[in-house]
């Protein structure tokens, strides 16, 4: 038997990266996964593995995320992994910003989460998992506090729930080798200095994959981790050492 049989998953932002090797990993072990993400072309590429459903959503979208919800009798664990990080919070710091700028980050990064289980009412009866990092990372201000936001938030969903059975837990990695962060690295003025500089932080000499962090996503979706409630589990390599 898989670690997730018979468990129904939704998540965000699976068409790369995270979201892609965590739908990958929930259905391999039994779980029936919905796979969400506003690229539609990406996510297509999910079509035909076994257990994964995809669906174009984008969860800014209040009528999207409550046609979503009414697809789905109960959900087991919902994975919110949508979040931004735009090029220009690359490198600068607080005074730089717009309140523009701060509002589109803390909009994505942590005020959509709660839609997603609230306003939309979709029947949890078990687990919700939140995505997010942790410490202060240098020239990335605003979406440092944005996630530092995020946990904050999963304490509190954490708490207000814990007598109906429903956990709340956040992740949060170091740096993963992704599409998205390559994407971000090629699009600076200087892409190998970008990525040495990446790399000089990395203390174990290399970044985390997606699927190592996909892992740990398993666990907390699973029966194991059936104690454990209102945490951030770090991934990270040592980064924070």
């Amino acid at each position: 038997m898989g670690r997730l049989d018979g468990k129904v998953i939704v998540l965000s932002a699976a068409a790369q990266g995270i979201g892609r090797a965590a739908a990958i990993a929930f259905a391999k072990e039994g779980a029936r996964v919905t796979a969400t993400d506003i690229n539609g072309e990406k996510l297509k590429e999910l079509d035909g593995v076994k257990g994964i459903r995809t669906k174009v959503v984008d969860v800014t979208k209040k009528d999207q995320v409550e046609a979503l919800a009414k697809e789905h009798d109960h959900v087991d664990v919902l994975f919110n992994v949508a979040g931004y990080l735009c090029l220009f919070d690359f490198n600068h710091i607080i005074y730089e910003y717009e309140h523009k700028e701060q509002s589109s980050f803390f909009f994505l990064n942590m005020c959509i989460q709660p839609q997603l289980c609230y306003n939309s009412k979709i029947p949890i009866p078990y687990s919700y998992r939140i995505f997010s990092t942790i410490g202060g990372v240098v020239n990335r201000c605003v979406y440092s506090t944005s996630k530092a936001a995020v946990i904050g938030l999963t304490k509190s969903i954490a708490a207000d729930f814990l007598e109906q059975g429903i956990r709340c837990n956040c992740v949060c990695p170091g740096t993963v080798d992704t599409p998205s962060l390559r994407g971000r690295i090629q699009a600076q003025p200087d892409p190998e200095q970008a990525y040495k500089d990446i790399m000089a932080r990395q203390k174990t000499g290399r970044m985390c994959t997606a699927e190592e962090v996909a892992h740990l996503c398993v666990y907390l979706a699973s029966d194991e981790s059936a104690y454990v409630t209102g945490n951030e589990h770090i991934i990270d390599g040592g980064w924070r050492l």
